[in-house]
């Protein structure tokens, strides 16, 4: 596949592993092996390489779990409990068989083939170890591969055996299929086997088409991948993407037909950003500013669509600069990769409107300097200047002083915004100090 940054080799041994490996580690003056009796294993690092030996082993499977019980076995043994034909192969590296592909289950013609087929019955393959139906879709998405069709009629089979998985795991692999280059495939056959249900029901509910006295809209959930793809195409920023994934997760449950009107989705960015936490607590993804981030883009998503009419306002361009901060730009990708629409003309006019709001914003903020606004006057220099003590008035002030520039009433600057709050806290009855 001329991958060639690959800086990890694995060896199978029939027999002692552990020994090999130290041996081995000896001989190159490697240093340190690191073992995991546990498995089998042992590992060292050798000029940058990873190298791993594992002695070939036969695996057995509980139902409640996808942790094995191991014992030592043949290396067919060790190639049959193998995701993919493609990862069942091996070379030879002893004497008998020194560079001999030995490859019992066609991996080499499927890698050809841009085919993913399991060694087994797939039923048995993913029944086993249900993390592998994961690692099909995102090797899926990463090498633009299909998957052969008894291995997803397999994975349509076990798809609810998903349910054992850790989150960790789920995390993992979701968040590498919405790095590869094409996030669609992955996620597209994630839905098909029946895994989004199983694991983001709030995405897989975005699927199917409503009808009511003629109206239809359109199936959200296809749109969806279609956004997430343009986002990728736009940037490399795995949590756009999520953010993008998730951005109209709120539209199902505030779904309603209205008559005279058609359907409506009221709220749903609101309610999105709620179920998106909710969904990072699920998955164990990181609660910290990435999720903040990715909440911010799904409650804003709709908000530069509300600039781009000729009658909208330098007040509300402020407002939309100041609230995204650091992350307009990012916000703007999300919103121009929401146009799916293939109807020429519309996509042409829409992207033209977008282009209208980034000139608006470019003006604004080349005027008023609200990114990453910081207030002209802090709460110190207010208790100060009005012998106040720490409290609600003093919020009201600064808050006052954001309002009038946000508004346009006064620029960012330090003495306008001065002599206003002096002439708003006179209106108060709250004197200068002498």
């Amino acid at each position: 596949m001329n991958r060639k940054n690959s800086k990890d080799v694995d060896f199978v041994v029939v027999g002692d592993a552990l020994a090999v490996a130290k041996v081995a580690a000896a001989s190159l003056k490697a240093g340190k092996v690191a073992v995991y009796q546990n498995f089998g294993t042992a590992q060292f690092t050798w000029h940058g390489w990873q190298i791993e030996f594992v002695q070939a082993r036969t695996e057995s499977y509980r139902s409640e779990s996808r942790k094995p019980t191991v014992q030592p076995g043949t290396l067919e043994d060790d190639q049959r409990r193998r995701d993919f034909s493609i990862n069942a192969m091996a070379v030879g590296v002893h004497r008998a068989a020194w560079g001999e592909l030995l490859d019992p289950f066609g991996g080499r013609e499927d890698l050809e083939a841009k085919m993913l087929r399991t060694p087994l019955e797939p039923i048995e393959t993913f029944s086993d170890d249900p993390l592998r139906i994961l690692r099909g879709l995102r090797f899926a998405s990463q090498l633009g591969f299909a998957l052969d069709e008894a291995t997803l009629e397999g994975m349509k089979t076990t798809a609810d055996r998903l349910a054992i998985l850790s989150p960790e795991r789920i995390q993992t692999e979701l968040l590498k299929i919405l790095e590869s280059p094409k996030p669609s495939v992955g996620l597209g056959l994630m839905y098909q086997c029946g895994a989004m249900g199983v694991l983001l029901p709030e995405v897989a509910a975005l699927a199917g088409v409503d009808e009511v006295e003629g109206h239809l809209h359109k199936d959200n959930f296809w749109h969806t991948l279609e956004v997430v793809d343009n986002t990728a195409a736009q940037s490399e920023n795995v949590w756009l993407r999520l953010a993008a994934l998730l951005h109209d997760i709120g539209k199902p449950p505030t779904k309603k037909f209205m008559k005279g009107t058609g359907w409506t989705f009221h709220g749903h960015e609101f309610l999105g950003g709620k179920m998106a936490k909710k969904l990072f607590r699920r998955l164990s993804l990181p609660l910290d500013a990435r999720m903040d981030y990715v909440v911010k883009l799904i409650q804003m998503s709709s908000r530069p669509i509300a600039v781009v009419s000729d009658s909208a306002t330098d007040s509300a361009v402020r407002r939309l600069l100041f609230d995204a901060g650091e992350d307009i730009e990012d916000l703007m990708i999300l919103c121009s990769s929401d146009i799916t629409t293939k109807n020429p003309r519309k996509k042409s006019r829409y992207l033209a409107n977008y282009d209208r709001v980034k000139a608006k914003m470019a003006e604004v903020e080349a005027r008023d300097h609200l990114r990453n606004w910081q207030p002209p006057i802090d709460g110190s220099q207010l208790m100060s200047w009005f012998d106040l003590p720490p409290g609600p008035m003093v919020g009201q002030m600064k808050t006052a002083v954001r309002e009038a520039i946000l508004d346009g009433a006064i620029p960012n600057t330090f003495d306008d915004a001065k002599a206003y709050v002096t002439a708003w806290a006179a209106e108060h009855g709250i004197p200068l100090k002498s």
